[in-house]
């Protein structure tokens, strides 16, 4: 059975400074000649212990595992159920648990990082217990941005909340992803010329900028292509109080019926407002389309 040099986390978001731990963690594997491990959670932890908690999630289960899969070289990540019983465990019996179900001999400590019960051990406790239990436990360097600011999952939501994608996207690393199935709206986009896709988010707990149009990339059968969303609840068209998400993509005019979706958001356009009629709307979307052809030359050259 292989032997595992690891590191514990939520990961929300999979960010620059989640990014940066994995990357030490698999250095020192490396020099241990041990595979590298993740060990990561389906369920936000408070909301488990708090029925009442809506947590705002950067990045569902799902994307959460796409992006360990597809932006991070660790050889292995173990997803697990964030259960009561779970958080009961002391650190020490959760050290003992990873070590006895997955062969953990080694842990690589986020630089503020605390799990067990209540959370009230601290780094040199996890030290001790992993003499007792046979596993070396490291704390990771801290990470911090080439300007001094540090990365963290709260601050990038702040941002997101605000619409502000850009600095959003230069603390994660990459575009705020946003991902789902698309299902049958209301079809009124395409009697305007602008047909969109309607997308249903892979769960509820996904935290979405404000409402508004944004520029977006979409990842479509393997190819990604440009485009525009909306966020909000469409009021020009009497969508009443349902918040929807739609994509309209420039160039692609295949049926989207079924397919799941990942969209990177780029920027936000504008803020959503109510137009006199839906001319007045198309006229605005044109508009708005010019803006988004015109951010994605700019950036591309």
């Amino acid at each position: 059975m292989e032997s595992y040099f690891a590191t514990i986390g939520f990961f929300d978001g999979v960010h620059r400074g989640h990014r940066d731990l994995i990357n030490q963690l698999i250095e020192v594997a490396k020099k241990r000649k041990m595979k590298s491990a993740v060990v990561t959670f389906r369920q936000h932890p408070r909301k488990v212990l708090n029925q009442d908690y809506q947590p705002q999630l950067l990045t569902s289960c799902g994307e959460k595992e796409w992006l360990l899969e597809t932006t991070c070289d660790m050889d292995e990540y173990f997803m697990l159920d964030f259960t009561v019983e779970l958080a009961a465990l002391s650190a020490k019996d959760f050290m003992q648990f990873l070590r006895d179900k997955y062969n953990v001999k080694g842990l690589l400590i986020g630089y503020d990082h605390k799990f067990g019960h209540n959370r009230s051990e601290d780094f040199d406790d996890y030290v001790r217990y992993g003499k007792e239990l046979g596993i070396e436990v490291l704390q990771a360097k801290p990470f911090k941005t080439q300007t001094g600011l540090t990365v963290s999952s709260s601050i990038i939501r702040q941002f997101v909340k605000e619409g502000n994608m850009r600095e959003a996207a230069l603390n994660l690393g990459c575009d705020y992803l946003i991902s789902g199935t698309v299902v049958h709206g209301h079809q009124i986009g395409r009697t305007i010329g602008f047909p969109t896709a309607n997308i249903k988010l892979d769960e509820d707990d996904k935290l979405l900028p404000p409402d508004g149009v944004y520029g977006v990339r979409v990842l479509v059968d393997d190819g990604l292509h440009p485009g525009m969303m909306n966020i909000g609840k469409r009021p020009t068209v009497g969508n009443g109080d349902d918040r929807s998400i739609e994509v309209n993509l420039f160039y692609y005019k295949e049926n989207l019926y079924g397919k799941f979706l990942r969209v990177w958001v780029i920027d936000r356009v504008r803020e959503e407002k109510k137009f006199g009629s839906k001319e007045e709307l198309a006229t605005q979307l044109n508009e708005d389309k010019g803006k988004i052809v015109q951010m994605f030359n700019e950036s591309d050259n």
